[in-house]
């Protein structure tokens, strides 16, 4: 009976042995450490302002016309715009050389396009207005200005 018992005794001991190798097992070290990445952010592409609205009837001391348009962002996301402005691009038109030539001094762009939004990825996306073009009432003659299409030239920042 007793060879039973100190059996037993030593299973006993074997089971808690084993069982407490496998309590080891769930322990783990708690430790620290440092490193390095890096990221870097892109330069979005530039948007190309367009001008919807169709310009006609320009004449010497007319009221100016507004201009608006929307926007083409080819970037895959949003690009934050604050503002849209123009300018008469550089040109000159002289029909009748006896009279002085038709050039962008002879127009002016007005007013201003706040946008300060964010225009969404597309084609004919976002919107801006309030700028005005008009032909200026010169001192001379400006007959050379009858029928010339203006250049006009957006940026957009």
């Amino acid at each position: 009976m007793r060879f039973i018992t100190k059996k037993r005794a030593v299973a006993a001991a074997a089971a808690i042995a084993i069982a407490g190798g496998g309590m080891a097992a769930y322990a783990y070290w708690t430790g620290g450490g440092t490193g390095s990445g890096a990221a870097s952010a892109t330069t979005p592409s530039a948007l190309t302002v367009n001008q919807t609205t169709s310009v006609t009837g320009l004449y010497p001391g007319a009221t100016a016309v507004t201009l608006s348009g929307t926007f083409d962002n080819t970037n895959a996301g949003p690009v934050y715009i604050h503002n849209v402005t123009a300018a008469v691009h550089t040109f000159s038109s002289q029909t009748d050389n006896t009279k002085p030539a038709c050039t962008q001094a002879d127009f002016a762009i007005g007013g201003s396009a706040t946008v300060d939004g964010n225009v969404a990825a597309g084609s004919g996306v976002g919107s801006w207005t309030g700028l005005t073009v008009r032909l200026l009432n010169g001192a001379g003659n400006q007959d050379n200005c009858k029928g010339v299409t203006v250049p006009l030239t957006y940026a957009a920042s």
